[in-house]
């Protein structure tokens, strides 16, 4: 690969199309979520490789627990068999494991294989991989509003302290720190929407969508999206400011 003129401090992925997937080829819909989960290990590696210093996951939404319970099932067994089978390797890899969400959602049996691998994990301090389960943002900001209207309460804030570096430390994200703003988000399947998924700290990402299902998309594929982004002039809401030219050439 040709190294990209610039590349994402930190990428966020939606990864969608698994049911999609599926039903396309006359399979039931669980089959799009054991080939999409067999996805995370090749694009963990690849980011790792690739020097992205924070890759999240958008693995389970707030929405997402309104489906139904035989395919919730299918989803909670892959996601354990995710803990269990790659702690060695995040470990080895120093790669830290964070969980964005309402974790204390997530069944007993859950936190069970969850708990000690984030905990073996913690020190790590190679790429910080996200997996945002049981994620919302609306959920996320009203939270957030919440904790800090306590701390005002208790004396600890004053309404006016508020501003965009406090709101930060109130979100899921804010161990990240200097990471926590998103640079990319990928959404796969050819959705395009952004679903709830980091509207705080996605506000200046740029966006690249691709037709192809999560259950297709490999290493090369982010690559590409990558190479987009590179490509892209980010402003932040400026103008580029032309170089002078002299009157006299």
């Amino acid at each position: 690969m040709t190294p990209p003129k610039r590349a994402p401090k930190h990428i966020a992925i939606i990864m969608d199309g698994n049911g999609r997937w599926a039903e396309r080829r006359g399979y039931p819909r669980i089959f799009g979520h054991i080939r999409g989960s067999s996805r995370v290990k090749p694009i963990v590696r690849e980011a790792d490789r690739l020097g992205v210093n924070a890759l999240t996951l958008y693995a389970f939404s707030t929405e997402n627990w309104l489906r139904p319970e035989s395919e919730l099932r299918v989803l909670w067994k892959l996601l354990k068999k995710y803990f269990v089978k790659e702690f060695e390797e995040l470990k080895k890899k120093n790669i830290r494991m964070r969980i964005l969400g309402e974790v204390d959602r997530l069944a007993p049996e859950i936190r069970k294989v969850l708990d000690p691998m984030l905990e073996g994990l913690c020190q790590n301090t190679g790429l910080q991989l996200n997996l945002a389960i049981s994620y919302g943002s609306r959920r996320e900001l009203a939270r957030a509003a919440r904790l800090f209207a306590e701390d005002c309460l208790a004396g600890v804030r004053e309404p006016e302290d508020m501003n965009e570096e406090l709101m930060q430390h109130y979100l899921w994200t804010s161990d990240l720190k200097k990471f926590s703003d998103v640079d990319l988000v990928i959404r796969t399947s050819g959705e395009h929407r952004v679903s709830n998924f980091l509207l705080w700290q996605s506000a200046y990402a740029e966006f690249v969508f691709t037709d192809v299902c999560w259950p297709d998309f490999t290493p090369e594929h982010l690559r590409d999206a990558i190479r987009e982004y590179s490509n892209r002039d980010r402003r932040y809401g400026q103008i580029e400011v032309a170089q002078p030219v002299s009157l006299l050439q």
